[in-house]
């Protein structure tokens, strides 16, 4: 009584066993008796023959690799960096990332290639310079070159994202206390320049004035003396008051008759 229910169940499970689901964000691989097939499967359902047949699915939507790194700086000290890589795999290239690398490629190729990219970027600069230049200028020369190694490898760079960067307490405060006398320095430049253009300032002032004084001085002949005291005399002449004017002749003295 039981054998058909067997029989069933048995079938049932080959039945199951044997369809394979490729779902949304992902491709599958057919690999028949050792052999992969050049064409992927987009999503859906397949039936294979689950002793000759195996499908193997590998996802193309985008992932993060999330790099907590020690990373070296131009002095040669060593700062952490905590920086993520996003990507994907190109469907188009899924069959060959799984035969060049197997279902281990992140680590394989991907996360070596971003390790080394992100140390060799890093290296280019000062620590302090990683914390004061534009992180975006970083994460662009890492998106670059990680791009220029795996894209032709059959992977997708989507973005990389530097999230912080951390420095041993004595190393932070031996660049914090450097980027403080930097500052300090430039004040001081700024400082004595401004100094500098005020007694410039001050010179040209002074020059103007002597130039001033000296066209005065030359322009005063004693005709013009001579003529500016007769014009004197005839105010006083005409004025209503009465005055004792003395004089040899050429310059007046006026007392105020009281």
């Amino acid at each position: 009584m039981n054998l058909p229910k067997i029989v069933f169940a048995g079938a049932l499970t080959f039945g199951v066993s044997a369809c394979a689901i490729v779902r949304p964000g992902e491709v599958g691989i057919k690999q028949q008796l050792g052999k992969i097939e050049r064409v992927s499967l987009p999503q859906g359902a397949y039936p294979f023959n689950p002793f000759i047949t195996t499908i193997i699915k590998i996802p193309v939507r985008t992932v993060e690799a999330l790099n907590t790194l020690e990373v070296p700086t131009k002095e040669g000290l060593t700062v952490k960096a905590e920086i993520s890589l996003l990507y994907h795999i190109n469907p188009e290239a899924s069959t060959s990332v799984y035969t060049h690398y197997g279902l281990n490629y992140q680590e394989v190729i991907v996360e070596s290639n971003f390790r080394a990219v992100v140390r060799h970027i890093t290296g280019t600069y000062l620590a302090k310079d990683l914390f004061a230049v534009d992180r975006k200028l970083i994460e662009k020369e890492i998106f670059d070159e990680t791009a220029a190694g795996i894209s032709d490898k059959g992977f997708i760079v989507d973005a990389v994202l530097l999230k912080s960067i951390t420095m041993p307490p004595q190393i932070f405060q031996a660049v914090e206390n450097k980027l403080k006398a930097e500052q300090e320095a430039l004040q001081m430049d700024f400082i004595i320049n401004k100094q500098k253009k005020e007694a410039e300032r001050m010179q040209i002032e002074a020059e103007a004035i002597k130039k001033y004084n000296q066209t005065i001085s030359e322009s005063l002949s004693d005709l013009l003396v001579k003529w500016n005291g007769v014009q004197v005399l005839k105010d006083l002449v005409t004025s209503q008051n009465s005055k004792v004017i003395i004089t040899d002749g050429k310059s007046p003295m006026i007392i105020n008759d009281k």
